[in-house]
């Protein structure tokens, strides 16, 4: 959606699906560049203010940009000679929560949009937007736009939900880092969950959480293709977002390496160990609306333990002050400190549930390129490290290699 060239391109695109006997619903997101560039005007009128001071202004003003692209669209649709009809989120309607700037859907009434696909009409939702309880206009935090779609498609009963971005799939990492790279031709919701969770950012974790709770098939596609490409062979490219059981499913072991250069480390020391000093403090992080990823908290000497976490680079300034404020007067702390030269490195598959040994080859090689590991987080199918930034791209592409990701799947 970067030019009204491209917009046209989209929209030959969804004319020759429609016209190939498909209802379609279009979620698109704002013109390249258009968010940040309306941002930017907010920052200019109040430099030094705290963006928290006038979320709900920030939320009226960048849903304005997803509002452009979906009218620009349904213009071109009946250049395209479809019938057309464009909707901001709050005439759906989309009804999220109260928290600007990153709110969560809660539910979509499809009821105008089945009764215009029923008229033959092409419709266009706006992504990354919704209104909560009140009618205040709200948005999803950056990447809505495919969290929107998804949860249109949900609410649809959608056949797939086709996300067109800027790469034609789900790669074993990123080509950037790693040339020798490999495009998945499947890959399982759970893996796609932790790949978005540990930095991947071909698709928001929301939108796949969504997808994965009401078994919406995803398709990631290169928005890159020729318009006119056979429809069928466009059905089958990109990567497939699918469910654990299928049979087709690629087996290996590890799918995946993720990474993400967006955390902070932050430490409280010295905390007195006793029941409760956890909730203490995470509570009140996530009072702010602060996530947290990676938890340890160290073995008690003297009485005394220190506990460390991580939160999204963006959060950190925040995070910190809210400990040294309200939290550590409180806890009896000795001192809160934190890093933001920090990364997190994971490998994903859920090859590993039958498999020993991963996390122990990952943390061999990682030894043997002299890469010292901060913090460990395991699940069932993914380890992650925490390691010094400037060591990601060495530990990625020594990983991708000792797991065999630039090889062929069997």
């Amino acid at each position: 959606m970067g030019s009204t060239e491209r917009i046209r391109n989209v929209a030959k695109r969804v004319a020759k699906w429609a016209r190939a006997g498909h209802q379609m619903v279009v979620v698109p997101s704002a013109m390249s560049g258009e968010t940040n560039r309306l941002l930017g005007l907010a920052k200019e009128l109040a430099p030094s203010k705290q963006t928290t001071d006038y979320e709900r202004e920030l939320d009226m003003l960048a849903s304005t940009g997803e509002q452009a692209s979906s009218a620009l669209l349904a213009i071109a649709l009946q250049a395209e000679g479809l019938q057309s009809v464009s909707y901001a989120g709050w005439q759906v309607p989309i009804r999220t929560d109260s928290a600007y700037t990153k709110a969560r859907i809660e539910s979509i009434d499809d009821l105008r949009v089945r009764a215009d696909l029923d008229a033959g009409k092409v419709v266009i939702v706006t992504g990354f937007q919704g209104a909560d309880a009140m009618g205040n206009i709200t948005t999803l935090g950056r990447g809505g736009s495919d969290t929107s779609a998804v949860a249109v498609a949900a609410a649809m009963k959608a056949q797939e939900c086709l996300i067109y971005t800027d790469v034609d799939g789900v790669y074993t990492t990123d080509p950037r880092v790693v040339p020798q790279a490999r495009r998945l031709h499947t890959v399982s919701f759970e893996e796609m969950l932790e790949m978005a969770s540990m930095g991947s950012k071909v698709l928001q974790i929301r939108s796949v959480e969504f997808a994965g709770k009401y078994r919406v098939p995803l398709r990631v596609l290169s928005s890159f293709t020729p318009w006119d490409i056979d429809i069928d062979v466009e059905a089958r490219s990109g990567t497939l977002i699918t469910f654990e059981e299928d049979e087709h499913m690629e087996q290996a072991v590890v799918s995946g390496i993720a990474f993400n250069r967006d955390e902070a480390k932050i430490s409280v020391l010295g905390v007195p160990d006793k029941p409760g000093i956890a909730y203490q403090i995470l509570g009140a992080i996530a009072q702010a609306n602060i996530d947290v990823d990676v938890i340890i908290q160290n073995l008690s000497k003297d009485g005394k333990t220190d506990f460390s976490f991580t939160v999204n680079r963006g959060d950190f300034a925040k995070a910190m002050d809210l400990l040294r404020s309200n939290v550590l007067p409180s806890l009896g702390a000795q001192d809160v400190v934190g890093d933001t030269k920090i990364c997190k490195v994971s490998i994903v598959g859920i090859g590993m549930r039958s498999h020993v040994g991963i996390a122990s080859k990952m943390f061999g090689v990682l030894s043997e390129e002299g890469i010292n590991i901060q913090m460990i987080s395991t699940s069932e199918i993914k380890t992650s490290v925490v390691i010094d930034e400037k060591y990601m791209e060495l530990a990625v592409r020594a990983l991708h290699k000792a797991f065999d990701l630039d090889q062929p799947a069997a």
